[in-house]
């Protein structure tokens, strides 16, 4: 059976399938066992969330889901997990590489959100981070915190529309400890994780701008930053000689025009020549996309 990462032609979200064979046959979910389809290398494919560990939450479009391994046959925690689990593993490279990861849910009686019967396939959703803690049962695991794709949690928007000044604010704002959220459609580019994937792996995840390579349990985290921006009306292909592997602060800097690059590739910060891009023999740089980016930015 073919990987897929993200939708499967031909399923809906809330399509319900009998049994896990059914979901396999789909496409879906292909172990007919394991609650995590993926590998170190290629990230996680999808998740099952049936109620097979006692430390998963279910929130609806916010799961924390405890990895695998360390449980004996009555789905007791007798022992610590791993990131060196490959199901553990392949959901560390979703986080790393921004990939989407297929939910299934099953049955059970732990979430309102289970379906009564068999299984349900309720969309993609984003590892938002994950790190570990002590489980119920004394062992440590390790918890993913995903997100629904379809759904994006905004502020209520106020109920006045002139906001006052900072003058006119006495006390700090309350804020709420539980941010209200409504469902929106977002119309997003659609970007291809394999350009994304290639870039990063010539460079070893270390940034071209700043050489910093950031290392974290279960692997390194690296940013794809697109220098001529995709989408209207910058329109920038998905390619990867438009492509460049950055870090977080980079990234930022670049996309916000505080980094730009001349047609030597040397790197100008606030105006200054502070080095040069690092390269890779196998990573061409389009100069019309770098003019691009500098042009936008008034260079």
């Amino acid at each position: 059976m073919v990987r897929v990462i993200g939708e499967v032609p031909g399923v809906e979200v809330g399509q319900e399938f009998r049994t896990r064979r059914d979901a396999h046959g789909a496409g879906v979910h292909r172990p007919l066992q394991a609650g995590i389809c993926g590998t170190k290398r290629g990230g996680a494919e999808s998740i099952v969330v049936s109620g097979g560990y006692k430390d998963d939450q279910d929130h609806g479009d916010v799961i924390v889901y405890t990895g695998h391994g360390g449980q004996d046959a009555s789905n007791n925690q007798v022992s610590d997990q791993s990131l060196d689990d490959p199901g553990n593993a392949a959901l560390v490279t979703s986080y790393l590489e921004g990939q989407l990861v297929r939910v299934l849910r099953g049955a059970h009686r732990g979430s309102q959100f289970a379906p009564r019967s068999g299984y349900r396939y309720d969309g993609l959703y984003r590892v938002a981070s994950y790190g570990s803690t002590m489980g119920v049962d004394g062992h440590r695991i390790w918890q993913f915190r995903l997100e629904a794709d379809r759904e994006t949690g905004v502020p209520e928007p106020p109920t006045q529309d002139v906001q006052p000044t900072l003058d006119a604010v006495s006390d700090p704002p309350l804020g709420a400890a539980t941010p209200a959220r409504v469902r929106t459609d977002v119309q997003r580019i659609v970007r291809n994780g394999a350009v994304v994937r290639r870039v990063k792996t010539w460079h070893g995840g270390a940034c071209q701008l700043c050489g910093l390579t950031v290392v974290l349990p279960g692997g390194v985290y690296s940013e794809g930053a697109h220098i001529q921006a995709l989408g209207s009306p910058y329109n920038g292909p998905d390619i990867t000689d438009n492509v460049l592997c950055l870090c977080p602060t980079c990234h930022v800097m670049f996309d916000g025009g505080a980094i730009v690059l001349t047609d030597d590739l040397d790197i100008v910060k606030h105006g200054e020549v502070v080095g040069a891009l690092r390269t890779h023999p196998q990573h061409r740089i389009d100069l019309a996309r770098v003019r691009n980016h500098r042009e936008r930015w008034g260079g």
